[in-house]
């Protein structure tokens, strides 16, 4: 009998059925639409037999039935109109409305397939978890109890004929969709085949949970300072708009560390704020001593939109004391940063007001030299284009610092920029600029280093500042049929009066300065408003490159010769005309990544400063290293003399395990290693299982050297 479709509609059913017995007696096509009282339901099969004496109707052969929420596919389906009762047996798989898909070798179901037993069942979860028992029941379509049963969200992770990387067996599971959680009765947690854990029961959210309260996955380690440690982290879902973690760590050497974070969504921002809290026995250095310290530390952050233009955040962070976040293995972090700030973007002009403060961790530093930003106000307003594509910007900034001990100092400072920019028929690129601006700077309570009668610079300054800067560029670039060749030689003409920088203008915010490719061709290489660059000069260089789809590399190298040398101090690599060498080499080609920055000796061509960053490999054949270095002419008070090699790589040892490697070198003759740390990691999609010792060789007052181990488990679905 061939295959065919036939529908009815909300006929009554005793004309319904005495249709149905008709068609089938002269052979028409196998398909029909049966209604019920309350819905229709929809049959298809190869063939249909109707018992008009028990209105039983039988189904054999691609069976589908479907209602106006499910479909059942089954070899052969017998179906009771009057009960309403379907048996279906064969192949058998009802489709959810949520996705969700339960075969079985045999069910009789219920009340439009909401009840009833199901035998040699599997449950393919939309996320594509799945359940696999020896039977089950269903309770209203949405609850289904299962004894005998295993879980697993494993799918590639699961190898024929061997166990998926993680199951969960037991003797009765209940999966509640109103509920939404699973519930396991007597349950063992099987690694790779390997029963690692029993619980006589545990829950843990369905896969339709995003956010649910309850514990995450435990961090497991040892360390030779705080002793054995397990981190245990619970989540709260407090609402769908904010949610926090309670982490306790415990220690066996330093007792609890209670860890927490809360999150926020609101209708106009978000904020975090996370923070730590102990009270371990005090110590005098590395030794024990009377008593117990409280300490601690805190970070938050958020963004705020006001309007259309202006926004507002913050960010924080402080620490009790220097060496707490390191102890603990929190944070590695030298300097902790506050700033709240107030901003506005209003098109192509920009104004905003910041308020900063710093704690610094490093033991010589002393505080009271630490400034308090309050405020930093900048302004900048671009004029609209003219005629010939001149514009007009205008810039303002004002600052105020504060110290408990040393230098206070006000500055206001605004100025004028007006370029041109001009591109010739041959392709030339001109920008023709000029600028002006002045200062004005008061100054309270500073005594100059080195000063033989210790002058005190207090007093009002100010200055004027005009440059005149021409840069040009020659863009040469030829296609070829796989790369593209770019050759372009650069060059900028500035010329600025000598001078600029008074004796009673401190240098706040252009001390960290460094000569190197990013800022060859500046009108001035100093980073902030302190320091000017002074008198006539010329920058030059030429950049080369080839590139096609996926792939590019370039170099740029360049230097500058100024008029007179009396701006930069030795080392700079611009005391001297012409300046020393700076450039950059970038390679990024399959399976090659390479950055290098470097600045050579105008002479002898040797390298006075290395940065190399390097990634070789694919993913699971990969490693990485990182190299600086800085001569020993270079040594400044910002500055000290240093090389330094990190590494750190990947390899793939099959079916998802890894082995991982990182180091922290001190190259120097002083020197050696400062870390070095080897893991082992499993990952797929189910899982993520990672083991790593650490070794830390470097200590700070009551942080010793140390080594670490730390054990990490994540199961898709269970934390």
């Amino acid at each position: 009998m061939r295959r065919g479709k036939l529908l009815w509609r909300r006929w009554p059913r005793e004309l319904a059925f005495a249709l149905l017995v008709a068609l089938t007696a002269v052979a028409a096509p196998a398909s029909a639409q049966l209604a019920t009282p309350e819905r229709p339901v929809m049959i298809a099969a190869d063939t249909i037999v109707h018992d008009q004496a028990t209105g039983i109707v039988t189904a054999a052969g691609h069976v589908e039935i479907t209602t106006d929420t499910q479909t059942m596919l089954a070899d052969q389906v017998v179906w009771d109109p009057r009960s309403d009762r379907v048996r279906a047996v064969g192949n058998v798989a009802v489709l959810q409305p949520d996705g969700e898909v339960i075969f079985a070798d045999e069910t009789e179901l219920t009340n439009q397939f909401r009840n009833g037993y199901v035998s040699g069942l599997r449950v393919l979860l939309a996320d594509q978890s799945r359940f696999a028992a020896a039977g089950g029941t269903l309770t209203d379509g949405n609850r289904i109890e299962m004894l005998n049963a295993v879980f697993t969200a494993c799918v590639t992770c699961a190898g024929d004929p061997n166990p998926p990387a993680w199951q969960v067996k037991a003797s009765r599971v209940v999966h509640d969709k109103v509920a939404r959680t699973v519930r396991y009765e007597h349950a063992r947690l099987e690694l790779f085949g390997v029963p690692v854990l029993y619980t006589p029961y545990f829950s843990h959210p369905d896969p339709t949970v995003k956010r649910l309260s309850g514990f995450l996955a435990p961090t497991y380690g040892t360390n030779n300072q705080l002793g054995a440690m397990i981190e245990t982290p619970y989540y709260i879902a407090l609402s769908p708009h904010y949610d926090a973690t309670i982490t306790p760590l415990f220690t066996s050497k330093e007792g609890t560390v209670l860890k927490g974070e809360y999150r926020q969504v609101a209708q106009n921002g978000r904020f975090e704020t996370r923070g730590s809290i102990t009270r371990p026995r005090a110590r005098d250095g590395l030794a024990l001593a009377d008593g117990r310290d409280t300490r601690s530390h805190i970070e938050a952050n958020g963004r705020f939109a006001i309007d259309d233009v202006f926004r507002w955040g913050f960010t924080g962070a402080r620490a009790s004391d220097d060496t707490y976040l390191r102890r603990y293995e929190i944070s590695d972090q030298n300097v902790l940063v506050t700033n709240a700030y107030i901003e506005g973007i209003d098109g192509r002009n920009y104004a905003a007001a910041n308020a900063w403060a710093f704690q610094s961790l490093r033991e010589d530093d002393d505080p009271g030299q630490t400034p308090l930003v309050l405020p930093m106000v900048d302004y900048v307003l671009y004029g609209p284009p003219g005629i010939y594509g001149q514009y007009l910007t205008i810039d303002a900034n004002a600052l105020a610092l504060q110290r408990t001990e040393g230098l206070d100092v006000l500055r206001l400072s605004a100025g004028g920029t007006w370029k041109l920019p001009y591109t010739s028929p041959r392709g030339e690129v001109y920008l023709l600029s000029a600028r002006v601006r002045a200062d004005g700077y008061a100054v309270d309570g500073a005594r100059m280093a080195g000063d033989p009668d210790e002058l005190v610079v207090d007093g009002v300054e100010a200055r004027l500042l005009p440059r005149l800067a021409l840069d040009w560029r020659y863009p040469l670039i030829r296609a070829g049929a796989r790369y593209d060749f770019l050759i372009e030689p650069i060059a900028s003409f500035i010329l600025a009066p000598y001078g600029g920088n008074p004796r009673l203008i401190p240098n706040e915010d252009s001390l960290s300065f460094e000569f190197d490719d990013t800022n060859l061709f500046s009108p001035s290489r100093f980073p902030g408003r302190d320091r000017w660059e002074g008198g006539p000069r010329m920058n030059y260089g030429v950049k080369i490159g080839t590139y096609s789809i996926g792939t590019a590399a370039y170099a740029m190298i360049g230097q500058t010769i100024r008029a007179r040398d009396d701006a930069f101090a030795l080392g700079s690599g611009l005391e001297k005309s012409p300046s020393d060498y700076v450039g950059r080499i970038n390679v990024q080609w399959p399976n090659v990544d390479l950055q290098q920055r470097f600045r050579m000796d105008r002479e002898s061509f040797s390298l006075r400063r290395n940065e190399v960053d390097l990634t070789l490999g694919p993913d699971d054949a990969q490693l990485s290293a990182g190299y600086v270095f800085l001569s020993e002419g270079l040594v400044t008070d910002e500055l000290g003399e240093r090389e330094e090699l990190n590494l750190s790589g990947r390899l793939g040892i099959g079916r998802g395990w890894a082995l991982t490697g990182r180091s922290r070198h001190d190259l120097r003759d002083d020197g050696g290693p400062r870390l070095l740390g080897l893991g082992l990691v499993y990952e797929c999609d189910c899982m993520r299982v990672s083991l790593e010792g650490v070794r830390r060789l470097t200590g700070d007052r009551d942080v010793p050297p140390s080594t670490s181990i730390s054990l990490r488990f994540n199961l898709r679905n269970l934390g």
